[in-house]
């Protein structure tokens, strides 16, 4: 990864007032169907994890892959405080790979929020995303407004397009550019 949001910082992105301007039901509860497999890439300390493990019901499960272990760590206390922790897996994978590559085809959703723009190496990234997901499964990406101009959003597309994905729609989230790619 080109940047790792530090630790510390995660606790900022768990913080209950985001859900105001960034729902994850909101934004993502149209998607699911109980009993889904998730993978979320990136997921921090479980902002969009625990609604995910939620929404999914008792038969789906949420795999979270990170880079990063003191925010798997935090994310499995959470999980387990909510009851969670038995829909709730998380893998620590490293800055070449996401280490998914017995995920093949078994995807059904996959959420990268805000990740994206922090890896070095975009283009196997959305290799192993597009090899994990099942014929009709999605790709829900958001990067920060902020920090990600239209053209370089225009160019991740461009990127997950070469990979084989195809753009669905482009649906709106605040401070975000966003896209659900379909395989």
């Amino acid at each position: 990864m080109a940047h790792k949001c530090p630790v510390f910082l995660g606790y900022f992105l768990i913080f209950p007032f985001r859900k105001f301007y960034q729902n994850p039901e909101k934004i993502l509860g149209h998607y699911l169907k109980s009993g889904f497999t998730i993978l979320e890439i990136g997921p921090g300390m479980g902002f969009f994890s625990l609604p995910l493990a939620k929404m999914t019901g008792e038969n789906g499960r949420v795999i979270c892959v990170d880079v990063q272990d003191g925010m798997l760590t935090k994310l499995k206390k959470r999980a387990k405080n909510a009851g969670l922790s038995d829909r709730i897996q998380t893998r620590l994978c490293n800055e070449k790979s996401l280490g998914i590559e017995d995920l093949k085809e078994k995807i059904d959703f996959a959420l990268a929020f805000a990740v994206v723009h922090e890896l070095t190496d975009a283009s196997t990234f959305f290799r192993e995303v597009f090899i994990s997901l099942k014929r009709g499964g999605r790709l829900f990406i958001a990067e920060p407004k902020g920090h990600i101009s239209l053209n370089s959003f225009d160019n991740t597309l461009m990127l997950a397009q070469n990979c084989g994905f195809k753009i669905i729609e482009y649906p709106s989230v605040r401070q975000s550019r966003a896209a659900v790619l379909g395989k």
